[in-house]
């Protein structure tokens, strides 16, 4: 939804004032959480086995090497505040801005979510590259205000989450702590600056929830989330709302359906099932309740690049009689069955799977996703350009040279 501010009657009704209200009970449970994890100096354990604080993360801040990162190529270009840079979408965002010519600081804590060795080779290539990520945690308030002091930034680009939607389910603190209260922390050091900055953040496709009317649209109600991780992102939404209504912050929320790629995330179907094929290893193929097949709208990496930057670049300043509230889609329009997925990793691969079709579980996964961009396309041109076949081929050369696997010619 692009353009102005919504009308008297949006955001009014029942439905929104209920949603609201529950937005407000969890933050204030994640402020007694916050205060309980500091008083008790965090529990035992790695992290992703506990309700994290603060001070659970290092804080590294190298103030020489922030200014240099955020040397943009001329005044016309951006320097933009990226949090997540060692995760999947923000590593592959910061390279394309810093091709650019825009200056970019990034921001990570390197939590043992997934594999730390290929967040820190990411943060590596970045750090070749002209970019340097900050280490610390956005939900560390003292520290993310510090950081935006470093740089004249121009843009506040909020790509960190704690990811996954089945992981929600054994471990739900860490979403109430890196996508609740990481986000309201942001937003209140963005609030507290001279002046404030647009804000693109990303939300997820997994907000459409038990939705069954396709393809999706940002029109569509969201008030049904089947899993945490979609309700923490609807969340979000709610809450950059009310700082766009109350303070006149310019915000945009960007829903990714599916995204996958090169230096993607080993917990995503197209990563792991590519590992199983060629170790043997049984892949299971989840089947809704009355046999449907599973099909998602798969998104190649460097289109959902190219709709971040779009975003990032028409977006208003966060001013009253600027500040604009907007929600896109960013898909890929054609969704396929992940049987479809396998088929075109065993053909790439050259060698069949062990695939076994089982009941889809009931950790918040829905059947189908279907991307409608044309808000997207209207606002600032997004077309993806990349299918299935063209970009799991990218994946898995990338996949062979970074794990040394010899493929067929």
């Amino acid at each position: 939804m692009r353009g102005g501010r919504p009308s008297a009657s949006a955001g009014k009704s029942p439905s929104f004032k209920l949603l609201l209200l529950v937005v407000l009970s969890v933050a204030g449970l994640v402020l007694l959480l916050r205060s309980a994890v500091a008083s008790s100096g965090g529990a035992a354990g790695p992290p992703s086995q506990r309700a994290t604080g603060p001070s659970s993360y290092k804080r590294v801040l190298d103030l020489d090497r922030a200014r240099a990162s955020c040397g943009a190529a001329d005044p016309t270009k951006h320097v933009v505040f990226l949090t997540g840079t060692g995760g999947f979408v923000g590593f592959h965002t910061a390279r394309e801005l810093r091709r650019q010519g825009h200056g970019v600081l990034g921001l990570d804590n390197f939590n043992d979510y997934y594999s730390t060795k290929l967040k820190r080779d990411r943060q590596h290539i970045l750090e070749k590259e002209g970019v340097y990520t900050v280490e610390g945690d956005i939900a560390d308030g003292d520290f993310v205000a510090e950081v935006l002091r470093a740089c004249p930034f121009t843009h506040v680009l909020h790509l960190a989450a704690q990811a996954g939607v089945r992981y929600a389910a054994k471990n739900p603190l860490a979403y109430v702590h890196s996508n609740l209260l990481g986000f309201v922390t942001l937003l209140e050091a963005v609030k507290a600056m001279d002046e404030m900055l647009p804000v693109v953040y990303a939300s997820s496709s997994s907000v459409y929830g038990l939705n069954d009317k396709v393809p999706f649209s940002e029109q569509d109600r969201v008030d049904r989330p089947a899993s945490l991780y979609a309700a923490t992102k609807k969340s979000n939404e709610m809450i950059a709302h009310t700082y766009y209504n109350i303070y006149g912050m310019s915000l945009t929320g960007l829903r990714f359906f599916t995204v996958y790629g090169p230096y993607g995330r080993p917990d995503m179907a197209y990563f792991f099932f590519t590992q199983r094929i060629l170790s043997g290893e049984e892949i299971q193929v989840f089947k809704g309740p009355n046999g449907e097949q599973v099909q998602r709208d798969f998104t190649y990496i460097d289109d959902i690049v190219d709709g971040v930057i779009g975003a990032l670049e028409t977006s208003p300043k966060s001013t009253k009689e600027e500040a604009e509230y907007r929600v896109f889609n960013l898909g890929n329009t054609n969704p396929e069955p992940v049987t479809a997925l396998v088929q075109n990793l065993e053909d790439i691969l050259g060698k069949k799977g062990n695939t076994r079709v089982v009941p889809m579980p009931a950790t918040g996964d829905v059947l189908a996703t279907h991307a409608n961009v044309s808000a997207a396309y209207e606002a600032f041109g997004y077309q993806p350009k990349t299918d299935l076949r063209t970009g799991l081929k990218k994946f898995v050369d990338w996949y062979a040279e970074y794990y040394g696997v010899s493929l067929p010619k």
